[in-house]
């Protein structure tokens, strides 16, 4: 009898045994537990260690001067409508005269460096644009002023939208039509400058075969 006791109570310790080793999960788990694991739960954040540079727009130069500020210097000629006083760039009040690379801009510039040329220029500043430059009524030390100067010979045209049309009466006939593609600007055509730009093109490869 007591052979078949320690027989049953064997059995049942190996039985209470094998439940809780059954129960209890691996430490390490097996290569197929490995292979098995979803791929979310291995892979980590890669670690960063510096801001990711994004592409953004050049912010707008913020104004150093304020509107009824005065500027007095030489004047060092930017184009046929601005210029630099003191390091300040200021865009002729008033006025609009043809970019660098368009018809009569290189001589538009020279008649404003003619006009500046060793004179002491002061500037008045009327506005501040959306690129952050000083928009400044200009003048000689005669008090000559060199917006109107710029479109009495015939270099610049006024716009009204930003003069009030002050200058008008000074336009030389026909100017308008000469510096059409300033006179587009003002009229909202900028596909005419696209147009102009796309013959320039066409121009210089054709010349170039």
């Amino acid at each position: 009898m007591e052979i078949f006791a320690l027989i049953a109570l064997f059995g049942v310790v190996w039985w209470i045994a094998s439940q809780i080793g059954h129960k209890t999960p691996p430490t390490h788990p097996t290569a197929r537990q490995q292979q098995s694991t979803p791929l979310r739960q291995v892979r980590s954040a890669p670690k960063t260690t510096a801001p990711i540079a994004t592409a953004s727009r050049t912010p707008l130069k913020p104004p150093t001067h304020k509107v009824g500020e005065k500027l007095e210097g030489p004047a060092y000629i930017i184009d046929g409508d601005s210029l630099r006083i003191q390091k300040t760039e200021i865009r002729l009040f008033g006025v609009d005269a043809p970019e660098i690379n368009h018809p009569y801009g290189q001589k538009a510039k020279w008649k404003l460096l003619e006009l500046c040329k060793g004179q002491r220029i002061t500037a008045e500043i009327t506005a501040i644009d959306h690129c952050g430059r000083a928009v400044a009524k200009c003048y000689l030390p005669d008090r000559t002023d060199v917006s109107a100067e710029m479109v009495r010979q015939g270099h610049a045209i006024d716009w009204p939208r930003h003069s009030g049309g002050v200058y008008t009466h000074l336009e030389s006939p026909g100017v308008r039509k000469r510096l059409w593609l300033a006179n587009a600007r003002q009229n909202g055509q900028m596909f005419l400058w696209q147009r102009y730009e796309e013959r320039k093109v066409a121009a210089k490869q054709k010349r170039e075969h």
